[in-house]
């Protein structure tokens, strides 16, 4: 785990966690105390939340190890970053209409503000 600060402000954090759903806990904690004097910092806890979940439970990582956190702390923004092992992408609607993960990442964020980046060998949301 890596947390820095820059001369602008700037903060920033990198932890590595075992790709476990206990796991999603420990990861928002740690992000918690790093926007600890943010105005959305359950905004992006949430979005923390919804990235680690996909990880340990729909990517490769739940069988090879990781995922890991990367979160930049900027005067006007912040950024959120989770990298996982990848693994085959299936979109499926819910039976119950409920909406998925990803569907409240775009809510909190606006739909040009996130995004997913990788392949079956490793992904970023």
């Amino acid at each position: 785990m890596t947390t820095t600060a820059t001369a602008a402000g700037t903060q920033s954090y990198t932890g590595i966690f075992p790709a476990d759903p206990a796991q999603v806990r420990h990861a928002r904690v740690a992000l918690a105390a790093l926007l600890r004097d943010c105005p959305r910092a359950d905004d992006a806890i949430l979005i923390t939340s919804e990235y680690a979940t996909n990880s340990v439970i729909h990517s490769a990582s739940r069988h090879v190890g990781t995922f890991t956190l990367r979160a930049e702390v900027h005067q006007d923004h912040v950024r959120i970053e989770v990298a996982d092992a990848g693994g085959p992408w299936r979109v499926s609607p819910r039976e119950d209409g409920r909406p998925h993960g990803f569907d409240v990442v775009a809510a909190i964020t606006g739909p040009q503000n996130w995004g997913i980046d990788g392949d079956i060998s490793g992904r970023i949301a």
